[in-house]
């Protein structure tokens, strides 16, 4: 389980250094039209999966506190949690919209790239993380001394998983907030896109909003 893992942990760190390029002083006028109009249509992606966001996110500060600092020597209190299992159910319902699956988002310029990164890796991060909590869970509960031993070993690597995929999300909202500003701001996005607009959108991707509390409080090995 901990190698199937541990590549998408390394994909937040792919997902922050996609996309740098954005608009720079040497852009052409058709570079920074494409550059706008990609980041129009990430802002849309965004919308479009607010909802289900919000719901895995309000899920999994539920059940958090129980699971940051590690599971406990009696899993049942977990593995019959409502709270942990509404979290879980939450994070396997996320889904990537079609702009920032890996083929679509290779053709988006700008920020509108680096921002479908971070999004793509935070469902990956969470759905992944919580999927593996639970079988590791099972594993612990029901499976042999070996591979209860294990499962327990790794579920550090899962709940990290977790944390790291809600600390990815939060970061979307700054990335907007730059993105949009850097690319001219009201004065060239007009109507198309508004001041208000990316505020709002901003304030349901940030770290007031995202962010799980308390800080993971388990590694691997631990």
């Amino acid at each position: 389980m901990r190698r199937s893992t541990l590549p998408l942990l390394c994909s937040v760190a792919a997902a922050l250094l996609a996309g740098c390029g954005g608009a720079g002083k040497h852009s052409t006028p058709a570079a920074l039209k494409l550059e706008r109009e990609d980041l129009l249509a990430v802002t849309r992606a965004l919308r479009s999966v607010e909802a289900p966001v919000a719901q895995e996110v309000r899920a999994t500060r539920a059940a958090w506190p129980s699971i940051a600092n590690g599971l406990p020597r009696d899993t049942t209190a977990i593995s019959g949690s409502q709270l942990v299992a509404d979290a879980s159910a939450s994070a396997s319902r996320l889904i990537v919209p079609q702009l920032f699956s890996e083929a679509q988002a290779a053709t988006l310029t700008g920020p509108a790239a680096q921002i479908a990164g971070l999004f793509r890796s935070y469902v990956l991060l969470s759905s992944r993380g919580w999927k593996l909590l639970d079988a590791t869970i099972g594993q612990v509960e029901k499976g042999s001394p070996t591979s209860a031993r294990f499962a327990s070993e790794n579920a550090a690597l899962y709940i990290e998983s977790i944390y790291d995929g809600h600390f990815t999300l939060a970061q979307i909202g700054k990335k907007l907030l730059a993105g949009y500003g850097k690319l001219g701001g009201s004065d060239d996005f007009g109507a198309t896109l508004s001041q208000s607009e990316v505020d709002a959108l901003a304030g349901a991707y940030s770290e007031a909003r995202d962010r799980l509390h308390p800080h993971v409080g388990v590694r691997l090995g631990s």
